[in-house]
């Protein structure tokens, strides 16, 4: 079974029921997928696909749905390739301008996020600049359509645009969890999942 197919699975039991699959590459993989899971996983789902013309960066993908669909108000982004235990309706309470972020044992590959003690995010280090525990993006927030409003049509980054102007205004909080994580963008942290999954989900995956 795809992972793709565990993570909207996870999410439905999470509570979600509208899916906007913001895509480029391989894009008619994912089509596909959709389409055959419209009548069982997805049944009670409304479901869209906005493909991008070409790679816009995590920003410019959010900012272009914003401009194709006429967003309004505030929604959940996050990312397709790491799993996350929770995080849904944590941020269905925590408001807008929020981001997840959970502990991990080494924080090298991911990067670290400092939080000040109202729960602001307040700085931002980039992968490789320290080693040992801490608080990393789990790759889930919730965030307003008004910052994407005025694009520019050009790559825009969530980490390296967005992000730095709700903390210089000191608007971006963080929801702190204790959860399962795993990002599965190299072959070893993939296959730790691929044994998580079909040990039953028994165990941590946090490292």
């Amino acid at each position: 079974m795809p992972f793709l197919h565990y993570q909207v699975e996870h999410w439905i039991a999470q509570g979600v029921q509208s899916f906007v699959f913001l895509l480029h590459h391989q894009a008619d993989r994912i089509d596909r997928f959709i389409e055959e899971r419209r009548r069982s996983l997805l049944e009670n789902c409304e479901v869209k696909l906005i493909i991008e013309p070409q790679p816009l960066d995590t920003g410019g993908a959010v900012a272009n749905a914003v401009r194709q669909l006429d967003l309004d108000g505030e929604f959940i982004v996050t990312n397709a390739d790491t799993w996350l235990g929770s995080g849904v309706r944590e941020l269905g309470s925590a408001g807008s301008d929020t981001v997840v972020v959970v502990r991990q044992g080494d924080v090298s590959r991911y990067g670290l996020v400092y939080i000040d003690d109202a729960g602001f995010v307040c700085d931002f280090r980039e992968k490789g600049e320290r080693k040992g525990a801490g608080w990393i993006n789990a790759g889930m927030a919730v965030l307003r359509a008004e910052h994407f409003r005025g694009w520019d049509g050009q790559r825009l980054s969530l980490e390296n645009d967005v992000f730095p102007k709700l903390l210089a205004s000191r608007r971006l909080r963080a929801v702190q969890l204790e959860s399962d994580f795993i990002d599965i963008g190299v072959p070893a942290d993939y296959l730790r999942f691929c044994r998580w999954q079909a040990g039953g989900r028994e165990g941590s995956l946090c490292n």
